[in-house]
């Protein structure tokens, strides 16, 4: 995928406003807003990438574009050594916007899906059964679509991606609205995937779910490319920014003189109340500040965190664009993530 710097979808939102002139663009009173800028990727056949980043990113535009739903005003898409339309039986592709056809039988939708896809009659019932009992619905067969629980509606709207074994799967926030239970079955049939050789394209803004399975990392800012890693890269990249601190006894004001320590922008008390949590800063030492923590008196434990994909999200931001930028990506994915 090669586009070019200043690529802008055809068919982009405009930040306001429905009027447009002959040709198409804004205008004058009204500002187009660019959805994707310059992205360049590229994906390994039988790799998982996840494409991460907060609500308004350019996740969504970026899938639309690989399956010519829409099309980049410059630069160049292949998939499959071709284009989507001339590849789509070979694609599987779950939408953000969920949608099924809510008056027929689940397994009549999903035959007849199928064999758009180009699946043969012969032993279609056996193979529509088998997956429904992969995904805990086996007797969802003869109920109507609309009987469904929402969960059980894109369940059955995951397998309609993948009835027909695609090469290519392409996951538009596939857990979104799923409860822990049934994004723990979708988890397993994703992995399951991956473990048969197809490759997968999952777009999410839920990062600890990518970190999870995830091969490769995409993430994207404001529509624009910010990291492109392995996980192992990045953790080898980005260094701890958090360190974890439990003393033997929790005492009021603590806050204030952890926060003051040289190297610390910030510090808070963990959730359950036990420990405290100390932010670093960029060019802080982690071990010098682990010293003198442990300096401080008997402690049950002094740990260097995990960087997590939401720290290493703001990072990048932050090296890319400058504080302010950080600071409205990080509030992009509090929004995003219901904090």
């Amino acid at each position: 995928m090669r586009p070019d710097p200043n690529t802008v979808p055809r068919g982009a939102a405009l930040a306001r406003g429905r009027e447009r002139n002959s040709n198409g663009r804004a205008l004058n009173d009204y500002r187009a807003r660019r959805a994707v800028r310059g992205l360049d990727l590229e994906i390994q056949r039988g790799s998982l990438c996840g494409v991460l980043g907060p609500n308004g990113a350019g996740k969504s535009t970026t899938i639309r574009m690989i399956l010519s739903i829409i099309y980049p005003d410059r630069g160049t898409i292949e998939v499959l050594g071709g284009d989507a339309l001339g590849a789509k039986d070979r694609i599987g592709y779950l939408p953000e916007e969920r949608g099924l056809y809510r008056t027929m039988k689940v397994r009549e939708y999903l035959a007849y899906i199928a064999r758009l896809k180009g699946v043969e009659r012969r032993d279609l019932a056996q193979r529509v059964q088998s997956w429904l009992e992969r995904i805990d619905l086996p007797d969802a067969g003869p109920r109507k679509c609309q009987e469904l629980s929402k969960g059980m509606q894109q369940k059955v709207q995951f397998l309609a991606a993948v009835i027909h074994e695609p090469e290519l799967v392409i996951l538009d926030e596939p857990f979104s609205g799923l409860d822990p239970v049934n994004a723990v079955v979708l988890d397993r049939l994703i992995r399951e995937l991956r473990e048969q050789g197809k490759t997968i394209l999952l777009s999410t803004h839920v990062m600890y779910q990518a970190e999870k399975i995830c091969d490769r990392l995409l993430l994207i800012h404001k529509g624009k490319k910010q990291l492109d890693a392995t996980l192992p890269e990045i953790r080898a990249r980005f260094d701890p920014r958090t360190i974890r601190y439990e003393p033997l006894e929790m005492s009021a004001g603590r806050e204030a003189t952890l926060a003051r320590m040289p190297g610390v922008v910030g510090a808070r008390t963990t959730q359950d109340g036990a420990a405290y949590e100390l932010a670093l800063a960029e060019n802080a030492d982690g071990q010098v500040i682990l010293r003198e923590l442990l300096a401080l008196g008997p402690a049950r434990s002094v740990a260097l965190e995990r960087v997590s994909l939401e720290e290493v999200f703001v990072r990048v931001v932050r090296q890319a664009e400058g504080e302010q930028a950080a600071a409205e990506a990080q509030e992009d994915l509090a929004h995003a993530q219901g904090v």
